[in-house]
């Protein structure tokens, strides 16, 4: 028999963590390769983690709610065959050769080392929680965790902060541990860098407390850094699309009974702003620090909301693609939301955002930008009002408001109104005579 490790897997580019929301399996469940492990969240995904054996569940290394590195050990699983152990008999002595061979210092132990010392040996901290009990001033030698072998998660610390006690250590000193040190003066974090620490609201009777799911967290972590780093501007533009209203309704029928799908508006002005995209590149760019990363592909992110969350697929190559291609890729990439089918690739290298806010009736909104990109484009609902025509005649037309939120460290005004201009002008010309939805 050998054991064979599972480890968090890499579920999107730039993504560094993972945090274990729920368990599929227990020790001794009997698995075959390609079954599903977990379920994992990320700031990007909630997905499955597959095994990668055929096996028995030997032991689970990670605890539900526990946030772990790329490539850390998740669990174990034993399998048939060898050398698996005799690699690990041999690793020891390694282990131990090294530890003799290192030089002793004699250094002044506080109480603070000795548990940092019984911390290291429980495990090492992941990101997640570096990163919290950093936000927080939480000096993590001096917290008990509840994880294996007394390892500390997500769950002790947001337990911590929302306790209001947060555990700090006192200055390091050379004095003996039966002396006290004054504790080091607090620094307070800049609005932007301060933590969402839990608020004590008052509950009373009938009030329903809802628990944060992953998703949920990972919306709100996404949504607040993209708030935090990007300096949003607003732009909005008003489109005449009667004639474009006009040419989908003739065609509507015909094609749901030819193509099995529907034709949407939504399609159209997918289509129109990844013909704009391509004459005004910089709006496909993105913040890189020390440098704008200007994308060569342009990769369209809708967004598709689910009974709880909010999903972006990403319609790949769009600038490529007919209305009706666009139109499949709109309808399978939702249908895959809705019944949970969505893969986290299929969530990956968006360039640009489009929502489609004007299905549920809006307006006028502000969106969000959808990290890392440079702007978000919201499609309003599409209204009939009076209008002045040329000549100082009024008809009732269709119109619709484009709603843009750039990033402005990217963006300037200029550039986000030539685009919003050439998108107009798109839309506004959309005829029987000059477009083909294939």
């Amino acid at each position: 028999m050998a054991i064979e490790k599972i480890l968090m897997p890499q579920l999107g580019e730039s993504v560094t963590e993972g945090t274990i929301e729920k368990w599929l399996v227990k020790p001794g469940d009997t698995v075959n390769k390609y079954d599903s492990l977990a379920e994992v969240n990320t700031d990007k995904v909630t997905a499955e983690v597959p095994s990668s054996f055929t096996g028995v569940i030997k032991e689970l290394i990670a605890q539900e709610g526990e946030t772990l590195a790329v490539g850390a050990l998740v669990c174990t699983i034993e399998t048939e065959g060898g050398g698996t152990a005799e690699v690990a008999v041999e690793a020891a002595p390694a282990k131990e050769q090294a530890a003799k061979e290192m030089p002793s210092v004699d250094t002044p132990k506080t109480a603070s080392s000795l548990n940092r010392e019984k911390g290291a040996a429980a495990g090492r901290y992941s990101p997640a929680v570096l990163r919290l009990s950093q936000d927080n001033g939480i000096d993590l030698s001096l917290v008990e965790g509840s994880g294996k072998e007394g390892r500390i998660t997500r769950k002790d610390l947001l337990a911590i902060i929302e306790s209001g006690t947060i555990p700090t250590a006192p200055v390091a000193s050379a004095a003996p541990v039966e002396e006290t040190a004054a504790p080091a003066p607090a620094t307070e974090p800049t609005s932007a860098e301060k933590p969402s620490v839990p608020v004590n609201v008052p509950v009373a009777v009938g009030d329903i407390e809802i628990p944060i799911t992953g998703v949920r967290r990972a919306i709100a972590s996404n949504m607040l850094r993209s708030k935090h780093e990007a300096p949003h501007a607003w732009m909005m533009i008003e489109v005449d699309v009667t004639s474009l209203v006009q040419y989908r309704d003739s065609l509507k029928n015909d094609f749901k009974k030819k193509e099995g799908f529907n034709l949407t508006y939504f399609a159209f002005f997918v289509k129109a702003v990844s013909q704009a995209l391509k004459e005004f590149p910089m709006m496909n760019s993105m913040w890189a620090g020390d440098k704008i990363i200007q994308k060569k592909d342009i990769n369209i992110s809708i967004a598709v909301a689910s009974e709880d969350a909010l999903y972006v697929p990403v319609i790949n190559n769009a600038d490529e693609k007919t209305i009706k291609g666009i139109g499949r890729d709109i309808q399978e990439l939702a249908g895959k939301v809705r019944s949970g089918k969505l893969k986290s690739s299929e969530m990956q290298g968006g360039t640009f955002t489009v929502n489609n806010t004007g299905s549920f009736g809006s307006v006028q909104s502000m969106g969000i930008i959808n990290h890392p990109q440079a702007a978000i484009l919201q499609v309003e609902s599409i209204v009939k009002r009076p209008v002045v025509m040329a000549g100082g005649m009024i008809g009732v037309r269709d119109m619709v408001n484009l709603c843009l939120s750039l990033d402005h460290r990217v963006l300037d005004g200029l550039v986000c109104g030539q685009f919003l201009a050439r998108v107009k002008a798109i839309l506004e010309n959309v005829t029987s005579e000059n477009t083909s939805v294939y």
